[in-house]
Parts: structure tokens; C-alpha cells; sequence
């Protein structure tokens, strides 16, 4: 595969009373990395709790007792939006909802809205992994039942004003809460396969289904209203304990979501059929020869330009409502990204597009002038990625579990870390490093060994030392690193359909750590100044 090459660009300036351009070199847009510290990734479907995943409950907020006192001062999570068929949080039905399995039932129960025995089958379900589909049958009718409660009683709830959050997020509430229904009504199928009256926002709105569906509609909404006002709560707590969140943005949103149904001009559809004329993925490369065909819909980049990229604004800035801090996922997608034509098996046929580059963010800066937006800019990477990240100033990711592959020249060693960045023993797509250290070659055995100076018996402490001693100004470590769990505790295996996210920590895992982990990890925040 011959990936596109670009020359370095320089910034042109000019300052007063100067006859000539300069050569130096342009401000970065975004300049926020500035103090060391330490974080955890783990996403809250992960947390320990009884209603068949983590929720945002007491368990929640003990996870932030714990953060505080190990002295950690960030929690990562994997994107919050409502999840589908492989329960991927990067296959979201809606770029800015947020997941209902999320909420805590309990304070519906305490409300009135439900009652305590509808609660016992999620609490039959596993402690220790996630079981979606049960959830998806059992929670989400339960909510619905809340809703009518609600509607019929109007009691208080300690989430602020239904109407007038539904007022707040009516830009994209509105066809979310209509797609969920339309969704349900069509049998789960995706929009695309929609009769023509529905076949995007705008036409549905002009049909009879709207006042047909109104009551399920609702339901969506008022999920929505929880959601937001128990996360809200959270990052409340958060906020008391001196902790920030760290959100995550894929760069592409679903086909099947209410985004594409409801802005079919903002992607690269066919006008007549709405079905995608090419989709997103990665070329073939050294660890798949077919490439990765995600399917994900192309963004008419021409549309959002002349827009002044209006949508991508709104969507910054409602992962800025959600979290301090956000981590873009494939950042190298806005400078060059992979098109492959429709019909297509594989991502071996495409070609590299030009993404909108700096003048993306320097909309986002004009918008958000103090974002906080780190880079995923793993992979094979050409100098023009490296050039608009620098251009940005946006921290970049050094994920430790790629290090020992090669040798001393090693990109992701932490002897080449510069400050403005993020250090990953692994990220949710990779192994435990316990469990990456149990299928890795001698070689990389040995050269971590050699490099670290240990024995390997406590290889993920041995990573999580060396990220806090790294020069990276943040070092983000999975909580199962912390644990020192192997690869049965995996969270992804990126190209599997079935079977990721389902990991979770107990109740007892997390009582471990409080117990002398909490101590240690103090210590080292203080020994590397973090």
C-alpha cells in the first residue's frame, strides 16, 4: 500500500513594517497540556453495580472516592452514546445522546415511577461482564413504563426541568427521540431499509408517523433527561474530588443513527436512494491484508464547509458538555482519509482523500477557544498527520504495548516521549498488558525486560511505573492494568463483532484496590510529579 506523502508546511507570516513573509513558525492553535498528571481508563458499563452493567450510581461515585485517593486526577471513558447490534461505543445510534442502559433505576423506584420488584432481573444478570441483550429486553421497557408514570404524575425529580431540557437539546433531540421510535416501530431495522414516508427527518416529519408514534417518542426523550441529569451528577462529584473526564469522539458516527437519517446532506449519500456512494476504513497493511472496511458514511466536507463546519461545532461542543477533556479517535481521518467505493467486500480497492485539515480547527478555536482535545494518532502515520497535529498542539498518543516490536528507534519507547503527550500502557482496543505479555514474541519479552530492568513477575506494575516516569505530561493507565489482570479481562478485540465490552470490575476488585494500591499510586504521583 503506498500511503499519500506530503511535504512539511511552514507558516508564512508577516508583521508590521516587514517588507517580506517570514519563515517562522505559526502559534499552535491549542496549547492546554501544561502539568503532569496520571488517569485510568475505564468505561462506566465497566463499573461494578447489580443492574446488569455499571451505571451512574453509588458505585460510580465510589470509583471517584477511589481516583481520589490514589491521587489519580483523570477518568477516560470510551464515547457515551446508545449502543446497537455488537454493543460497540463506537457505533453509536446518535452522536450526541447519551446510552440508557447507563441509568441508575434506583431513584426511578424511589420516585414512585417503578417499583423495586421490576428491578430484580437486571439484578439476576452477571457481576462480572455485561450481557447487553438481556439488558436491551429488560431495561428499556422498564423505562418506558417510568415515562408514562411520569407523564401521568409530574412528581420532582432532582434533574432539573423535563420541558426545559427538552427545549435545550431540541436541535437533535427531536429526530433522535423519532428515529429511536421509528426504529422500534420498523422492527430495529436500519433506516435505510425504512418505507420512502420515513425515509429521512424531514419527510417523516410530513407524514402521519410522528403523531402515530408520539407516546414511544417520549420515552426516548425522557431517557435522555435521565441520562443527562444523573451524568450531570456525576461529573458534579467528579468536579468535588478535583477529577476530570476525559471523553472520546469517533471521527465517523454510524450509518443506521439518527445523525446520517437526520442530515443526509452532510454526508456523501446518493440523493436519491440515501444509501452511502463509499464508506470508511484503513487500507490493507502489515496487520491485515484486506484492510478494516468499517462502513461508517464519508462527511460531504464541502457541505460543512460552507456551513463553517456549524454541525462539527455542535457536536465539540456537546462532548464538551459531557467531559473536560476530549480524546478525538482516528485524528489522521481530517487530514487524509480512506474512501472506498460501493459495492466493496474488503478496503483493498479506495483511495486517500483529502480530510479539512487546519481549517477544521481553527473553526473549533474560533467556537471553543479553550478546548482541551487530545490526538489518536496511532498507526503509520505521513508527515502531513504529524504536521497539522504539531500545527494544532494537540497531545498525541504513545501506547507502551508497541514499543518493544523493533528496537532503540522505536516510536513508542518512552525515551522519545515529548511532554505534549499521552502515555498507554494499552488502550480499550488492546490485550491487558498482562495479557499482551503472555502472547508476545521473545523478542518483545526480552526487550521490555532489558529495557525496564525487571524479571517480568509483575509486568503491569512494571508498565504503569514506567508510564509515570515518562516524560508524556499524561499517563493513562487501564484499570485492569491496575488489577493486574490477564487477557480474560480484554475489553475489545478490534474486528471481532461479538463479544467485546462485556468486561467489568466486581465489587470485590475494587474493594482490592483501595487497599494498599490506592497508597502506592499516591506515592508514585508524588515521586514522578504527577
Amino acid at each position: 500500500m503506498k500511503t499519500p506523502s506530503a511535504k512539511p508546511r511552514r507558516s508564512r507570516t508577516t508583521t508590521p513594517g516587514a517588507d517580506a513573509p517570514t519563515d517562522a513558525p505559526a502559534a499552535p492553535l491549542f496549547d492546554w497540556l501544561q502539568a503532569r498528571a496520571a488517569g485510568v481508563l475505564l468505561h462506566p458499563t465497566a463499573l461494578p453495580g447489580d443492574q446488569g452493567i455499571g451505571v451512574l450510581d453509588a458505585q460510580a461515585v465510589r470509583f471517584l472516592d477511589w481516583l481520589q485517593a490514589a491521587g489519580i486526577k483523570f477518568w477516560q471513558i470510551c464515547p457515551l452514546g446508545p449502543t446497537g447490534y455488537g454493543d460497540s461505543p463506537y457505533q453509536c445510534f446518535s452522536a450526541f445522546a447519551g446510552n440508557p442502559h447507563l441509568i441508575d433505576l434506583a431513584p426511578l423506584v424511589t420516585a414512585g415511577l417503578l417499583d423495586a420488584a421490576d428491578l430484580a432481573p437486571l439484578r439476576r444478570l452477571p457481576a462480572d461482564r455485561a450481557d447487553f441483550s438481556a439488558l436491551h429486553r429488560l431495561k428499556l421497557p422498564l423505562l418506558r413504563r417510568a415515562c408514562t408514570a411520569f407523564l401521568a404524575r409530574r412528581p420532582a425529580l432532582p434533574y432539573g426541568d423535563y420541558a426545559a431540557f427538552k427545549r435545550t437539546h431540541a436541535a437533535w433531540l427531536d429526530a433522535y427521540a423519532l428515529y429511536r421510535a421509528l426504529k422500534d416501530h420498523f422492527d430495529g431495522r436500519s433506516w435505510t431499509e425504512w418505507p420512502d414516508e420515513a425515509r429521512d427527518f424531514s419527510t417523516a416529519l410530513r407524514s402521519p408517523l410522528p403523531a402515530q408514534l408520539e407516546d414511544a417518542a417520549e420515552a426516548h426523550a425522557f431517557a435522555q433527561y435521565l441520562f443527562f441529569g444523573q451524568w450531570q451528577q456525576l461529573r458534579d462529584a467528579a468536579r468535588v474530588r478535583g477529577i476530570e473526564l476525559i471523553g472520546d469522539l469517533p471521527i465517523f458516527v454510524a450509518l443506521d443513527s439518527s445523525d446520517a437519517w437526520a442530515n443526509p446532506s452532510l454526508f456523501e449519500l446518493d440523493p436519491h436512494t440515501l444509501r452511502p456512494l463509499a464508506v470508511a476504513g484503513v487500507p490493507p497493511d502489515y496487520f491485515s491484508a484486506d484492510g478494516q472496511l468499517w462502513g461508517n458514511p464519508l462527511y460531504a466536507w464541502e457541505a460543512h464547509r460552507a456551513t463553517g463546519y456549524a454541525w462539527w461545532i455542535e457536536r465539540l461542543r456537546a462532548a464538551f458538555a459531557l467531559a473536560d477533556v476530549v480524546r478525538i479517535d482516528h485524528f489522521r481521518g481530517f487530514d487524509t482519509y480512506w474512501r472506498i467505493p460501493l459495492p466493496a467486500e474488503n478496503a483493498r480497492t479506495g483511495e486517500w482523500r483529502p480530510g479539512p485539515g487546519l481549517e477544521l480547527f481553527r473553526a473549533f478555536r474560533a467556537a471553543l477557544p479553550g478546548a482541551r482535545i487530545i490526538a489518536e494518532d496511532l498507526g503509520d502515520l505521513t508527515p502531513s498527520v504529524h504536521e497539522l497535529r504539531a500545527r494544532c498542539g494537540l497531545p498525541g498518543m504513545l501506547v507502551l504495548q508497541f514499543a518493544f516490536g523493533g528496537d532503540a528507534k522505536n516510536a513508542y519507547l518512552p525515551h522519545h516521549a515529548v511532554p505534549n503527550s499521552v502515555i498507554y500502557p494499552g488502550t480499550h482496543d488492546n490485550d491487558t498488558t498482562l495479557g499482551w505479555y503472555r502472547t508476545a514474541t521473545e523478542h518483545e519479552r526480552d526487550f521490555a525486560r532489558r529495557y525496564l530492568r525487571v524479571n517480568g513477575a509483575e509486568i503491569a506494575w512494571d508498565f504503569i511505573r514506567a508510564s509515570y516516569a515518562s516524560a508524556s505530561r499524561l499517563a493513562v493507565i487501564p484499570l485492569q492494568d491496575f488489577l493486574s489482570l490477564g487477557g480474560e479481562a480484554r475489553f475489545n478485540t478490534p474486528g471481532k463483532p461479538e463479544g467485546n465490552w462485556q468486561w467489568r470490575c466486581t465489587r470485590a476488585q475494587l474493594d482490592s484496590l483501595f487497599a494498599g494500591t490506592a497508597k502506592y499510586l499516591r506515592e508514585l504521583a508524588t515521586l514522578f510529579d504527577r
